[in-house]
């Protein structure tokens, strides 16, 4: 199949650009290296430098892709900058989708697979783990936005036929994370050990979250071109882990004996979240397999100098 990759010079998406093409699929990656990096654009993926909110440029590429699978990773992704700019977030996070959803009518997409969120879509949680089933109560634009986009798959679905999945995602951390600006914690802490500094961590630490590495998040979404297969789902691993824990085990893989200073807490963020994948394992037949000790040593090796 040909499968278009929005988001696919970043993090994740490149890692699933990688995995397509190993397993035989034509790749188009689009991305408009505002975060992602050409580097990590596979040589064998077709590359276009565009903006999805670039209608008339979107418009070209798929009519001369015809993609039959869009796998959808392009975002705005940091919740602080969604709150102090919603409008900008709204543009890119769902104008940007919906130019994508349009485009992809047009093209005869098969699927379109959205890269979504669990912990900012379920905000401040009733009962642990969270299901696909828990109330949806983002507390940030960012989080709106993504529970917009998948409302817009639900009626994309309903009235035109396209078909959909949108992956929840926990924290999804490993190689090629940006440890600049709002980046993950783990990639964060990695280059602050490598590079001898003292980390600083908001809040007292006790704070948890579901860290996810990023190959099993890759099998997801091979999982997810399963035909037949439709619908929102939870990707984790259903442990809660500190960041005070993840800082232990990251030290222990680097062999630094340094300790972390303590910064105040920061406004409104959550305590707890962890994600319950029973329905994933169910329908997409996905499980994690990597443990958070070998994820984050995997990481840590990474980012050594």
């Amino acid at each position: 199949m040909k499968i278009l990759v929005t988001g696919g010079a970043g993090f994740i998406a490149s890692h699933i650009a990688e995995a397509c093409l190993a397993r035989g699929h034509r790749v188009v990656v689009v991305d408009d290296l505002s975060r992602g990096k050409i580097e990590q654009v596979p040589t064998k993926a077709r590359f276009y430098r565009a903006d999805i909110c670039d209608l008339r440029k979107m418009e070209k590429i798929f009519r001369q892709e015809k993609p039959q699978i869009v796998n959808h990773h392009a975002a705005q992704i940091e919740v602080r900058k969604s709150v102090a700019d919603p409008a900008l977030d709204a543009r890119i996070n769902i104008l940007g989708s919906l130019n994508l959803l349009e485009l992809s009518l047009r093209a005869g997409v098969k699927k379109f697979i959205l890269a979504s969120t669990g912990g900012a879509l379920y905000g401040e949680q009733d009962y642990f783990p969270a299901d696909e089933k828990h109330p949806i109560r983002p507390r940030s634009p960012y989080g709106i936005a993504k529970r917009a986009v998948e409302m817009y798959l639900y009626y994309y679905r309903a009235v035109h036929g396209l078909n959909y999945v949108a992956l929840r995602y926990s924290n999804v951390y490993g190689p090629r994370q940006d440890p600049f600006g709002e980046a993950g914690v783990v990639a964060i802490f990695c280059e602050n050990l490598w590079r001898r500094q003292i980390p600083t961590i908001n809040g007292a630490g006790k704070q948890t979250r579901d860290f996810v590495f990023v190959e099993d998040v890759v099998r997801a979404n091979l999982a997810a071109l399963k035909p037949g297969v439709s619908g929102e789902f939870n990707i984790a691993t259903g442990i809660e882990t500190s960041v005070n824990r993840v800082f232990a085990l990251l030290a222990q893989a680097v062999g630094s004996k340094v300790k972390p200073v303590h910064a105040a807490a920061k406004k409104g963020e959550q305590m707890r979240s962890v994600l319950d994948y029973s329905l994933a394992r169910k329908v997409l037949g996905w499980a994690p397999k990597v443990n958070l000790g070998q994820g984050l040593k995997l990481t840590a090796e990474y980012f050594k100098p």
